[in-house]
């Protein structure tokens, strides 16, 4: 679910390190909104990472 249609952002994976450098798995997740989107003259929801939406490759509905 957390994808965007528009550039395909979403979730990586990496590590936490602790001050004592022990190592634990660690998600960042895109921020996406579902949003509706103008699409062929009718509109439509989708999932939209905020960066899309504030660099304008969507425009909203």
């Amino acid at each position: 679910m957390a994808k965007c249609v528009i550039c395909e952002k979403a979730a990586h994976f990496g590590n936490k390190v602790s001050h004592s450098h022990r190592r634990s798995n660690k998600m960042w997740k895109a921020n996406v909104k579902s949003v509706k989107v103008k699409v062929n003259g009718g509109t439509q929801r989708m999932y939209v990472c905020t960066s899309c939406l504030r660099s304008g490759l969507v425009e909203r509905a």
